[in-house]
């Protein structure tokens, strides 16, 4: 659910930070959660005018296809989000190659004062995760579809760097887009009562013959 190397543009990429990236998918389901409010309202009114029971339930089938094509359209939306997502941290990788990093590598777990965690555990996470799967975009190959997470929770708790490494192309792009809509901000890692940048992997997967 996208640049010329110029110095300003890279000032400007410095700037940038983890959160809002998080914020780019948000604004684009705010904007289509909006547009849905406003179909139901539409199609509601048809609805309730129509005396004549068949052509109620035209009013409903037109409805459910509208909502079709709006899922449709606003997983496009998300692609786009995704890619410049990571258009942007791959530009924000190179600006600061020439910058001395002790960024990635977790630390041992009898350093941390706490781990980072997510609102409710891991187990609603992953069901979250799960829940936001836009799985008419999926081009299931396979019963049961598995992909890792590979994500880093920033010092304010928002995630970045979000790789799905999985056999399914679509399987794993629609499982980053999941992530990065999570609606909870984790609790980042903590040492020395310090906030630091956190690495995990995260196990997903998904039953299509059950959902069919």
């Amino acid at each position: 659910m996208v640049k010329k190397f110029v110095s300003l543009f890279s000032l400007f990429i410095i700037t940038i930070s983890f959160a809002q990236q998080n914020e780019e998918f948000k604004m684009v389901k705010n904007y289509y959660d909006y547009q849905r409010l406003m179909l139901n309202k539409e199609f509601k009114k048809r609805f309730d005018q129509e005396k004549d029971p068949s052509n109620k339930v035209a009013v409903r089938n037109d409805f459910q296809e509208f909502m079709v094509k709006l899922d449709s359209i606003q997983n496009s939306a998300f692609v786009n989000a995704l890619v410049k997502v990571k258009i942007r941290e791959d530009l924000s990788r190179f600006q600061l190659q020439t910058q001395p990093l002790v960024l990635n590598e977790n630390p041992k777990k009898s350093d941390l004062n706490s781990n980072a965690n997510y609102p409710g555990g891991f187990n609603l996470m992953k069901q979250q995760i799960i829940d936001l799967f836009y799985t008419d975009a999926i081009l299931a190959d396979q019963k049961m579809m598995k992909t890792d997470l590979l994500f880093v929770v920033e010092k304010d708790g928002s995630i970045s760097s979000v790789q799905a490494e999985g056999d399914n192309f679509t399987f794993n792009r629609q499982a980053e887009i999941a992530l990065y809509l999570l609606p909870e901000r984790f609790s980042p890692a903590f040492i020395n009562g310090t906030a630091i940048r956190y690495r995990f992997r995260l196990p997903v997967a998904m039953d299509f013959d059950y959902l069919k």
